[in-house]
């Protein structure tokens, strides 16, 4: 088993899993250096369950406060996102070039045109092994406490 260590990545990825907090980081990629009051206001939550959602994205470090007075304003930062799209970026090269090797195969390989027997003559006929088999090898089931009778 893999032991990986990078705790910065799995708080990114954590912070990233809530749909309320993905939610709000949109919201700062379109206006940054909002309020708390403003980013919360399209939410139908309460100020303090925002609250929360802004101290995980603080601790992943997705996002920084700054306090002005009274009032409290948030921006991105970009340096967990950077760290998360590299990882990404990796395994988005592994599948391309799986993909790609897959396609080269399908593109080189002769496959035929036409099955070999059409379809009408495949269906009639008979059921199919697996429900032809079913159907003889059936056993009669016995009611339960009972043992059946041989």
């Amino acid at each position: 088993m893999v032991k990986y260590q990078d705790e910065t990545l799995d708080r990114t990825f954590a912070a990233l899993s809530d749909p309320t907090r993905r939610a709000l980081l949109a919201r700062l990629g379109e206006a940054d250096g909002l309020s708390v009051s403003e980013l919360a206001a399209p939410f139908p939550v309460s100020l303090p369950a925002i609250m929360k959602h802004l101290d995980v994205l603080t601790d992943a470090g997705l996002i920084v406060r700054e306090k002005t007075g009274r009032t409290v304003s948030c921006r991105l930062t970009a340096q967990p996102m950077e760290q998360a799209m590299n990882w990404l970026n990796r395994y988005a090269q592994f599948w391309s070039d799986k993909f790609d090797r897959l396609a080269a195969f399908v593109e080189e390989e002769t496959w035929p045109t036409q099955p070999s027997m059409p379809l009408s003559d495949q269906r009639s006929g008979q059921a199919s092994r697996s429900r032809a088999g079913s159907a003889r090898g059936r056993k009669k089931s016995s009611p339960p406490g009972r043992k059946p009778s041989s």
